[in-house]
């Protein structure tokens, strides 16, 4: 899988629309590995990433990560590809 480098102009600008990666809770992952992979693919800090992973299993589905749609639909790739379900929604 190619990745994808991301640059300044990647940021959010005044006239960016703002999407949403969602994460949805499933049967199958370990807590550890939803937390390794938000961390290594979102950046999140292992507390974030604990908090989300909480917030999933409790809930169904949390809000990991907000930004430009390009930037999300790959950290969602990269998210499905280590067996977690996600999709970016547009707010």
């Amino acid at each position: 899988m190619k990745e994808k480098t991301l640059r300044r102009s990647d940021r959010l600008g005044s006239g960016d629309e703002i999407h949403s990666l969602i994460l949805f809770n499933d049967e199958v992952n370990t807590f550890d590995h939803v937390i390794r992979s938000l961390v290594e693919v979102c950046g999140h800090d292992p507390v974030q990433a604990e908090q989300c992973a909480l917030i999933v299993h409790l809930k169904g589905s949390c809000d990991i990560k907000l930004g430009i749609r390009e930037v999300l639909v790959a950290m969602s790739r990269s998210l499905n590809s280590k067996g977690l379900n996600t999709r970016v929604q547009n707010l």
